[in-house]
């Protein structure tokens, strides 16, 4: 990220202070379906991303498109009803921008989740999953160019890209409402077409669990500004080849919508323990 673009994340980060008197603790990012979580946010300052500057636009069904700054489980909190992704288009300083901004306006820890397929036989529709790693699969990186000392070092640590100490505290919230968390390694690709048979076989080999189009670009560029991050897949629908029928993008919603009640329930949960 050059200086221009951490001159335009002050920018942004400007807009949105001047628009709430809140300075949120904690960063959001709701994938496909999940969004839900803002109708629980109190106090909320919605601003649609069209209006912040330097804001791309989301154009995927699922995704509002929208922040919101207001209160979750009494802390201040910044949300994003709808991500972007690179097979809209956007470049992933795109795609990460909204994660510089988020740390500008005051947040210091990230939970990002996403729906994504179910790589790992083991699994099935509507589990939640932790991540405890991932897997760049998507020939891009955010932090390509000059560097901004001021955001982050040349060559940030990526040892332990999801909090592990995170981790355990949502798997504690879990026990406490009584279902299990399943926990593995997010591959992301590029999309926006479907994985094929031999494509997800290739994956299960490299050690993924669950497959998506998103988060890796944020996740990285939270690392790399110093930001805490919970990452939480639900697994949506099994990957291409596992079962016998084709993939939609219509299957992914129906199963967020199904677990939607389990998965507020979880983030409400953790939200007053990170």
């Amino acid at each position: 990220m050059n200086m221009l673009k951490a001159a335009q994340v002050r920018e942004a980060a400007d807009y949105i202070l001047g628009k709430t008197g809140i300075k949120p603790e904690i960063g959001l990012i709701m994938g496909s379906g999940l969004g839900i979580l803002g109708d629980h946010i109190e106090n909320a300052v919605v601003i649609p991303y069209a209006d912040i500057p330097h804001f791309p636009i989301s154009t995927v069904e699922g995704h509002a498109g929208e922040l919101m700054i207001g209160t979750l489980a009494g802390r201040p909190v910044v949300l994003m009803r709808g991500r972007f992704h690179m097979y809209e288009g956007y470049g992933p300083d795109l795609t990460a921008f909204p994660v510089r901004v988020m740390k500008a306006i005051g947040a210091s820890k990230l939970v990002v989740t996403n729906a994504a397929g179910g790589v790992n036989t083991n699994y099935s529709p509507g589990d939640l999953m932790l991540i405890a790693d991932h897997i760049n699969f998507q020939g891009h990186n955010p932090l390509v160019g000059p560097n901004d000392e001021e955001l982050g070092v040349r060559f940030p640590d990526m040892s332990q890209p999801y909090s592990k100490r995170l981790r355990e505290v949502a798997a504690g919230v879990a026990k406490e409402q009584g279902f299990s968390l399943q926990e593995g390694v997010y591959i992301a690709v590029l999309g926006p077409s479907y994985e094929t048979p031999a494509e997800i076989r290739m994956m299960r080999v490299l050690g993924a669990d669950a497959v998506g189009m998103s988060t890796v670009s944020e996740v990285i560029a939270a690392n790399h500004s110093g930001m805490e991050v919970i990452g939480i897949s639900c697994i949506s629908n099994m990957a291409s080849g596992i079962l016998d029928q084709p993939l939609s993008h219509n299957e992914v919603m129906e199963t967020t919508e199904r677990v939607k009640s389990r998965f507020l329930g979880l983030v409400k949960g953790l939200i007053p323990l990170i």
